[in-house]
């Protein structure tokens, strides 16, 4: 039995609302320096600001399955943006921002439960679990654009190094999200296509594959391999000091001497 989306359904949660607002002064008080500690004011705006693009890509791969015939999940609240509703708060929240504040690595875990039987077509599945990742590609290109449109005039240092660091971690979003690993988007794209038997074989990998990840990139050779990819991008992109960011970020440690280059 189905059950037609109601407007509160759809209505954009208090608690996403909140963290945006924390995103805007955070951010305006990075920009104005208005903050005693400018590192902590950085802290504030990414931290809130990465649990906006988490939000945003859950509700990519919630909204493009509504679409795809997985009505269910207005009724669990994940057209709301609010992240309390998602399955798996650990994995939706808490291990991503400490992903970032341990190693500076930005990787949504899983989150939303669809209703996979719901929905009809190979590429239809492909495409929920691409909308995640892709958003946030969007996402960083949203963050890169003052410096690839070469707008950078009159933005305050810092706030342009906490928009560096930001971009990183939906770069390394995008990048790890998309390997084909179980239990990530990646696996999903192409799990639709796989034969039965090995669906079936990987299936019990599935919970283990974001910590995989994460303990491979511990591994100094991968890890150094990885942000070299991750740095190249971004320097394509215009971004060419993300360090000095999550210097910033990592307030506890002070504020970084701007005049003084950051060690990687």
């Amino acid at each position: 039995m189905t059950t037609a989306l109601t407007r509160r359904d759809r209505r954009i949660s208090p608690v996403f609302l909140g963290i945006v607002a924390v995103m805007a002064v955070s951010g305006w008080a990075v920009w104005t320096e208005f903050s005693a500690s400018t590192g902590f004011a950085v802290f504030l705006f990414v931290t809130s600001a990465w649990i906006v693009s988490l939000c945003l890509h859950e509700y990519a791969h919630a909204r493009t399955a509504l679409h795809s015939g997985d009505i269910s999940v207005g009724a669990k609240g994940y057209l709301t943006l609010n992240p309390l509703k998602y399955t798996h708060a650990l994995l939706s929240i808490v291990l991503p921002v400490l992903f970032v504040i341990m190693g500076g690595i930005g990787l949504p875990g899983g989150a939303v439960f669809i209703e996979r039987g719901r929905i009809q077509g190979r590429w239809k599945h492909s495409l929920i679990s691409a909308a995640g990742p892709l958003t946030n590609v969007l996402f960083a290109l949203v963050c890169t654009a003052p410096f690839w449109l070469d707008a950078l005039a009159g933005v305050p240092d810092p706030f342009r190094y906490a928009l560096g660091f930001l971009a990183l971690l939906q770069v390394t979003a995008a990048i790890l999200n998309f390997l084909p690993v179980p239990g990530l988007d990646g696996y999903g794209v192409i799990e639709p296509w796989l034969s039965y038997r090995i669906r079936r074989q990987v299936e019990p990998l599935a919970p283990f594959g974001l910590l995989l990840v994460f303990a491979v990139l511990w591994i100094p050779e991968v890890g150094g391999l990885f942000f070299d990819a991750v740095d190249a991008v971004l320097r394509s992109l215009g971004v060419d000091d993300w360090r000095t960011g999550r210097a910033f970020y990592q307030f506890w440690d002070g504020d970084p001497d701007l005049a003084s280059p950051v060690s990687p």
